[in-house]
């Protein structure tokens, strides 16, 4: 048996979740309060005013991790009961990372309007819902749908996880380079849930539409091809050139979320100087790093791995953005919040990095420059930049139902609640 194995079986104990309650029954009169006869007044109380479930019931601190395992990380559809170990995956994170609990939820269900009807009805459970591994293009309408018929958070975080952390990344990438994100010529390579996503968001961080070129696995996504989805129409490009090889000549910026190798030295000494290459397939990227290297010395490189400087990882993304989310309840993630918890991450970046980085690290240095552009997991400051960032643009974007009134003592009560996993 290999370490990941025997790893999820650590212990006698299978899998990496359990639940735990947290309030005391070693008594009758605990039994009394927990369960019948005391249950039921908690129950009136939120039949009279359904807030006063996020006063008596976990719903306030509990997230939905929902798959129906169409698109497993890099191994595709291998049907919902085989995306568990990644869904329990996701509850370790958000748990450790932001202190959110989860129930992880494989749906048997492929067809988006069954799923999305599933999805719903099951809703008034928790305060968010994320959603992981559904496959493209039906991930586009089923968050678009459950965020217009659900009263709570939506995120499908294989899309705009991946997209804030990369802007993130792209916006310090450029301001270490002197570019200007309103100048640059953007190559996206991979037209799915993650590469739409990142389009979009790189517009909205400042990227000129006209200045950016989508492919995928046909090549340019053009105007003149027939059948396009309407997200690919939405990126679809006038030009002649039909290849990545010739839309790659003089880009500033590849941005690849689709297949390993596609990127080739050749291709990458045509990009312009100091080129910036996001290489995010997992587990080999579009160009490995030793080959980025060795093409170009002045190139910014950034994967999906954690054995290379620049790790692209959502992790940076999700937990934060829902703690923020959960403590405002919010009542859905907007773009503006979204672009919030990219500029925070982008700024803590800046900042010197604390001791507690570099001892998770084992003792490794970190400085913002080429081979730092995006903070790490383990550095404790991003719950407080990010989750308050996020929460701010909630209140101002008015979607936030129980606003934060003294954002001082919401950030100490942020460092307060993740002492425990830090000490």
């Amino acid at each position: 048996m290999n370490k990941a194995l025997e790893y999820h079986c650590l212990g006698g104990v299978a899998g990496k979740v359990s639940v735990v309650p947290t309030k005391p029954c070693s008594s009758a009169e605990d039994l009394s309060y927990a369960y019948t006869p005391g249950v039921a007044q908690p129950v009136l109380e939120i039949e009279k005013d359904s807030r006063n479930a996020y006063r008596y019931t976990s719903k306030g601190n509990l997230v939905a991790v929902i798959s129906n395992g169409t698109a497993i990380l890099g191994l595709g559809d291998r049907g919902a009961l085989a995306s568990k170990p990644v869904m329990e995956g996701k509850g370790v994170l958000f748990k450790r990372f932001a202190d959110i609990d989860v129930f992880d939820i494989e749906v048997n269900e492929k067809d988006p309007e069954r799923f999305i009807q599933i999805v719903k009805a099951i809703s008034p459970t928790f305060g968010g819902i994320n959603l992981e591994d559904i496959k493209g293009p039906e991930c586009f309408e089923i968050e678009r749908r459950l965020i217009e018929e659900c009263d709570i958070p939506v995120f499908h975080d294989d899309q705009h996880g991946t997209a804030i952390i990369a802007t993130a990344g792209l916006m310090n990438a450029c301001l270490i380079t002197g570019r200007r994100l309103s100048d640059i010529r953007v190559v996206v390579n991979g037209a799915g849930a993650a590469g739409i996503s990142c389009a979009r968001m790189f517009v909205s961080a400042g990227v000129r539409k006209e200045n950016l070129i989508l492919c995928d696995s046909k090549g340019v996504v053009s105007r003149k091809r027939g059948n396009l989805t309407k997200e690919k129409a939405e990126f679809a490009s006038d030009t002649d050139a039909g290849t990545l090889a010739d839309v790659i000549k003089g880009a500033d910026v590849f941005m690849g979320l689709s297949v390993a190798g596609c990127l080739t030295q050749d291709m990458l000494r045509t990009m312009a100087l100091n080129p910036i290459v996001f290489a995010m397939a997992n587990p080999d990227p579009e160009i490995t790093y030793e080959d980025a290297r060795a093409a170009r010395s002045d190139v910014i490189m950034a994967t999906g791995r954690s054995d290379y400087p620049n790790q692209i990882n959502n992790v940076l993304g999700f937990p934060f953005i829902f703690r923020g989310a959960l403590d405002v309840r919010a009542s859905r993630i907007t773009e503006h919040m979204k672009m919030a918890a990219a500029m925070a991450l982008a700024e803590l970046a800046r900042q010197p990095v604390v001791e507690e980085v570099e001892k998770a690290y084992n003792g490794q240095k970190f400085t913002f420059g080429p081979d730092y552009i995006v903070p790490k997991p383990f550095d404790p400051r991003v719950i407080e930049a990010e989750a308050v960032a996020v929460a701010k643009a909630a209140v101002e974007d008015g979607v936030a139902l129980a606003p934060v009134e003294d954002w001082d003592a919401y950030r100490a009560s942020l460092r307060d609640r993740m002492k425990k996993y830090w000490s």
